[in-house]
């Protein structure tokens, strides 16, 4: 026994959780668990350096299940371009039924996926841009609360506000993320409205996350407070982990005169990939982690957390939330 929401029937998974696209995260044993829990991932197209190695990724995928994933693409300014027709292209030809959406505006790529049938959800940060995405025909939105791991805008408007008032004015499947991690999380994002849950931090302390071990084990010691929200200064703001390395981040950007330049040597994403998440330096770089930090307590299988939070969310709304109806 599960949630029945619109999003479970729009999108034929069983529950209504999603494991969102992560860069060096979002990777086929990871996905492939999150699916065959009854959940929905996302791989990571970019984190395959070519639209070919993405094609093999969805093929290691399907070896590992034979439930629906879908695929992130997400669009943002970058320094070498990216061919994101061509990312686009190699998802629609391998028959990808879901691809999520993020960055930029996602409204000259969803010919191609509607033509190859594919179902969009796109990340939105507030409702304004949440309207705009349903008015482009995307099939559901996932909006981020300022909780969230990753970039939050520059509004700060958390979930227990954000979600509601998207759930008023939207009329397709909401997906809450940003600072759920669990059972309370998921009952309390359905009863603001939304219709799923997208969980990333939580994800990255499973067994099947590709991340090295110190990782994981230290989003289980960090607490709510341990985050860093950095590139404020230069309105790109994102959360990360509180570290050696975003500390000095935060110290810089806070000098007067201060330039992107100055920080760019500590914010590559390609130092904290190798130094942090492949090989476990807690302080070797920038890592994406949101306030759900202070949630998470352990460790556990994919299954036995998508399980966990089903069955604990049951209980919650049939004993506690039913006791207190008079």
């Amino acid at each position: 026994m599960t949630f029945r929401t619109r999003f479970t029937e729009t999108f034929g998974i069983e529950h209504p959780i999603v494991c969102g696209g992560m860069t060096a995260v979002g990777r086929a044993p990871l996905i492939a668990a999150v699916a065959n829990a009854g959940a929905l991932g996302f791989l990571s197209a970019l984190t395959q350096p070519t639209p070919e190695e993405l094609t093999q990724e969805i093929q290691r995928t399907r070896e590992l299940t034979d439930k629906p994933f879908g695929v992130n693409l997400t669009m943002l300014p970058t320094i070498n371009p990216v061919p994101y027709d061509e990312y686009a292209d190699a998802i629609v030809q391998a028959g990808v039924p879901f691809v999520e959406t993020a960055g930029n505006n996602p409204e000259p790529f969803l010919p191609a996926f509607r033509a190859g049938g594919v179902k969009v959800i796109h990340k939105a940060v507030t409702v304004r841009h949440a309207l705009k995405a349903q008015s482009l025909g995307v099939d559901a939105v996932s909006i981020d609360g300022f909780e969230c791991a990753g970039h939050p805008g520059e509004d700060d408007i958390g979930g227990l506000v954000l979600i509601p008032a998207a759930a008023d004015q939207l009329e397709i499947p909401i997906i809450a993320s940003g600072g759920i991690a669990d059972a309370r999380g998921l009952v309390a994002a359905l009863a603001l409205g939304a219709d799923a849950v997208n969980m990333g931090t939580r994800f990255v302390a499973t067994t099947e996350s590709p991340v090295h071990e110190n990782i994981k084990r230290q989003i289980v010691e960090n607490s709510e407070r341990s985050t860093n929200v950095v590139f404020r200064k230069f309105r790109n703001s994102a959360r990360v982990a509180k570290n050696a390395v975003s500390d000095e981040i935060i110290e810089i950007q806070n000098q007067d005169g201060s330039t992107f330049a100055d920080i760019a040597h500590l914010a590559s994403g390609a130092r904290g990939r190798e130094r942090a998440l492949a090989n476990g330096e807690v302080d070797g770089g920038v890592w994406w982690a949101g306030q759900t930090q202070g949630l998470i307590g352990d460790i556990p299988s994919t299954a036995d957390l998508v399980g966990r939070i089903v069955s604990e969310g049951r209980s919650i709304v049939s004993a506690r939330l039913a006791g207190m109806l008079g």
